[in-house]
């Protein structure tokens, strides 16, 4: 299996997010993850969607989501001509004495404490889908109580643009 990284360009308008969400559960699909937003251009979205698997099934979704007809664009993201990121909220067990700790680990990936109680802290990460599993990697013994991901969102690098294929 190959994971593929497509960007959609969609009207926006309601309804949208669930005709692709129901491309893929009516064929078995699975999305590994979706983020959606609008673009500079108000009238249209841009869903970035993540599925892992082999390439005829890659070629039936994008062939399928073409036929849709609030779909504008497809372009499928290759790694090295894009950039991807991840954000991730992770809430921490933290007591007094840990909290030192967890802090040396926030300062090594780059992350910001964003929420700090008695009995917790949360942190605001963002990276690419390894980094953000590494850091909740090195976490884990400290008791995580939950992990909020957003899925990857994934930008053209540099003066290249997305082809625009439909």
């Amino acid at each position: 299996m190959k994971r593929h990284t497509l960007s959609v360009l969609v009207n926006n308008h309601m309804g949208v997010l669930s005709r692709v969400a129901g491309l893929f559960s009516r064929r078995g699909y699975n999305i590994e993850s979706i983020s959606v937003g609008t673009t500079e251009d108000k009238n249209i979205s841009r869903m970035t969607i993540v599925v892992d698997c082999e390439d005829d099934i890659y070629h039936q979704i994008k062939n399928q989501l073409a036929k849709l007809m609030d779909v504008i664009t497809i372009d499928e993201f290759f790694d090295g001509e894009c950039v991807k990121r991840e954000l991730a909220l992770i809430k921490i067990d933290s007591k007094n004495e840990k909290r030192s700790q967890i802090l040396e680990i926030a300062n090594i990936f780059r992350a910001h404490v964003i929420d700090v109680t008695n009995n917790t802290m949360i942190l605001e990460i963002t990276g690419d889908q390894s980094k953000i599993s590494a850091i909740i990697s090195m976490l884990e013994d400290f008791g995580i109580k939950e992990v909020i991901r957003t899925g990857a969102t994934a930008m053209a690098r540099g003066e290249s643009e997305l082809k625009n294929n439909k």
